[in-house]
């Protein structure tokens, strides 16, 4: 970097602060602009004589922003590290300013939304008033009483300004967008944007609301000399304590909750918790926040002019980056549904390239405003599938154009059911038929050995199977007729499908590929029924008593159940169990449907004698010993039939998490609720009588 490109760099740093902090709409993404940052930082360093007075290092929001209301204390930004080896540094120099190691530190989850004072006289909410460039900053009171968790009136009539972060959770956002579009608005780019954008909104027509989490108590002018005095020695983690206790939200209720630590060792083991939950959390986190505790350590560090000395933020890998929208691809999955994905610039996220990303259905996209060549927002996190969260609008040059939706089905040419929000092919399953037998033929369905995709397309191009229950009335000397089907192969595969006849019916059911159901949503279904009859009798209130299926699902089972008839029909008759072992006839009026009856509340999916009766209970990571062969569906049959509901996230209504080996964020996630926590084998004892 020359002077020439240094110059450019802070102004395009600036222009990025100032487009971010006041109106949510920055042309740079987090990630982009840290780097941009840092490499300002490294040549200033290099050349100290020539730093430009409106470089953002050193200066709180980057510089860019003001406001006309004083802060009672500067309310800084913090300084960033991104590696154990910064944050080692970091410690040492702290310890280096206290003249000791610091007596405890505490660590918090880095809240990804926009710094608020929040300023109570006598437990009144009387101000709010945004960070700004520290020093002062703008009056938000009008969005009093729109935010959740920021009470208007505290438990105690206290005087004195509470600190945090206003944010939108997932759920908060995907309103906040649709409201925004329902009323002819362009959508929010991310959650981030949406608060910051919100939040100085004050004449929309609408309101959508955000959240608070509060993360400093200080007192006021006018605070009671005695609280002051205790807030102003309290450690941090005490101060957190007394936030809640008024009755402002902290995360102290969320899966990653304020905690403290004893040595930087066991910060960065708890940096790595919060980092390993990060993709299943409600809000967005850049980050995790780790501060000395102890009042007395934070006055002996000080603070500069940006930042306090005795804080730091660990900053976690970008999960959201910006690129470019190239094209919208159409695929027919096995069940005849019409997905588009979105073909982009490749782009590298917390550490894959993303080439592909989801784009849920037609009317997301219409929704939305998406257009081939938009600038979007793809945030991915962990395992999470990669998804277009919006167009960045601003960004736009005019040069965009529509996405063009198909007008009959891309694969097979036939009409487009579009009476839903997910777009399918008139001709169903019998689009991808291949891919409908080989989902149905597979391990956690029918399990049906030697029935893959080779062996699929050879069945289906001889013209032996149009649908699944033709696979159980193949013969002998059809099979022989194929092409590499020795006398062996043969009687393995018809052993295998007379096998298959014999599946549960919960496996029946996965196999047929219910739209909205999968491997759990069919063993609750199977369980609660018990026979495929009382399945096909169930209208939508039935269906709707079981647990997981709500209004707006149990309709769409039904009717694609209907719609399954022959299919169901021509299964029975090929001697496909259509029973669910174990589970207890189905009764209307134990269910609440019968006239009159009260509504059942969610059961246990198993037998009630079980020993995991009652319990809910998470499988994770790879199993060993005496569970070692079975597959995850097979792990929660097994959790099912020894009285306990299997379930795939952990929550605070988990009782058991069977944590094998390389269980990672599901584990973490289970210390830090408290959950009890199983290895294989004690599990495998637990439940000796019911493994098969």
């Amino acid at each position: 970097m020359d002077a020439a490109a240094y110059a450019q760099a802070v102004l395009d740093a600036v222009r990025a602060s100032a487009a971010y902090y006041t109106g949510g709409t920055s042309p740079l993404d987090d990630a982009a602009y840290d780097r941009l940052v840092r490499g300002i930082a490294a040549w200033e360093a290099e050349h100290p004589d020539q730093v430009l007075a409106d470089s953002p290092t050193g200066k709180v929001a980057g510089g860019a922003v003001e406001g006309d209301v004083p802060h009672t204390r500067a309310m800084l930004s913090l300084d960033n590290v991104f590696s154990p080896e910064e944050f080692t540094a970091w410690t040492a120099s702290l310890e280096r300013r206290i003249g000791r190691a610091a007596g405890r530190f505490s660590v918090e989850p880095k809240l990804d939304g926009l710094a608020i004072a929040a300023r109570y006289q006598d437990g009144r909410l009387r101000q709010l008033v945004t960070r700004g460039d520290g020093t002062a900053g703008e009056d938000v009171s009008h969005a009093i009483g729109t935010i959740e968790g920021l009470p208007e009136r505290l438990a105690e009539p206290v005087t004195a300004e509470v600190r945090g972060e206003v944010l939108m959770t997932t759920a908060q956002f995907e309103h906040a967008n649709e409201v925004r579009t329902g009323h002819g608005g362009q959508p929010f780019a991310n959650p981030r944007n949406a608060a910051a954008g919100t939040l100085r909104a004050r004449e929309r027509r609408y309101t959508v609301p955000m959240t608070f989490f509060g993360y400093a108590l200080i007192p006021l002018p006018g605070t009671d000399p005695g609280l002051a005095a205790r807030l102003d020695e309290a450690p941090h983690s005490e101060l957190m304590t007394w936030t809640a206790a008024y009755g402002v939200n902290t995360t102290a209720g969320t899966a990653v909750p304020g905690t403290t630590a004893g040595t930087a060792e066991e910060v960065l083991t708890r940096v790595a918790e919060i980092a390993a939950l990060r993709a299943r959390l409600p809000f967005g986190i850049d980050g995790i926040v780790v501060k000395a505790d102890l009042a007395a350590d934070q006055r002996a560090a000080g603070s500069g002019s940006r930042a306090p000395r005795w804080a730091i933020a660990y900053k976690l890998p970008a999960v959201e980056k910006i690129t470019r929208l190239l094209a919208v691809e159409w695929n027919v999955g096995r069940t005849g549904i019409i997905a588009p994905r979105a073909v982009l610039e490749p782009v590298e996220i917390d550490g894959s390239t993303i080439t592909y990303a989801t784009l849920h259905n037609p009317a997301d996209i219409t929704r939305r405003d998406l257009r081939v060549g938009d600038h979007v927002m793809v945030y991915r996190a962990g395992d999470v599938i990669p998804r277009v969260e919006a167009p960045v609008a601003h960004l736009r040059t005019g040069g965009e154009q529509a996405v063009v939706f198909p007008e009959v089905c891309p694969r097979c040419g036939a009409g487009i059911d579009t009476g839903e929000q997910r777009w399918r092919c008139e001709s169903g399953r019998d689009c991808h038929l291949v891919a409908s037998l080989t989902y149905a033929a597979g391990r956690d369905q029918l399990d049906i050995e030697g029935l893959g995709h080779t062996r699929v397309v050879q069945l289906v191009g001889a013209g032996l199977v149009s649908d699944l229950a033709d696979l159980f009335s193949l013969t002998r000397e059809q099979l022989l007729g194929l092409e590499r089907m020795g006398a062996t192969s043969t009687d393995n595969l018809l052993g295998a499908l007379a096998t298959a006849r014999t599946r549960p019916l919960s496996r029946v059911l996965c196999a047929l590929g219910v739209r909205g159901t999968g491997r759990s949503m069919s063993r609750r279904i199977a369980r609660h029924f018990a026979t495929m009859d009382d399945i096909r009798g169930a209208d939508a209130a039935a269906m709707q008593r079981v647990e997981g299926i709500g209004v707006e699902k149990a309709p769409s089972i039904v009717a694609e159940l209907a719609e399954l008839a022959p299919l169901i029909d021509k299964l029975a008759a090929a001697g496909v169990n259509m029973t669910e072992p174990g589970a207890a006839p189905y009764s209307p009026a134990a269910d609440g449907t019968a006239e009159g009856a009260a509504p059942a509340g969610p059961e246990a999916s198993g037998a009630p004698g079980g020993p995991l009766a009652g319990m809910t209970v998470v499988v994770t990571g790879a199993m060993t010993g005496a569970l070692e062969k079975l597959s995850r569906n097979q792990m929660n049959e097994l959790v099912e039939r020894a009285g306990g509901r299997a379930s795939s996230s952990v929550s605070g209504k988990t009782s058991l998490v069977v944590a094998g080996e390389g269980a990672g964020s599901k584990r973490a996630k289970a210390e830090a609720l408290g959950v009890r926590l199983a290895a294989p084998e004690e599990f495998a004892a637990l439940v000796a009588d019911f493994v098969d």
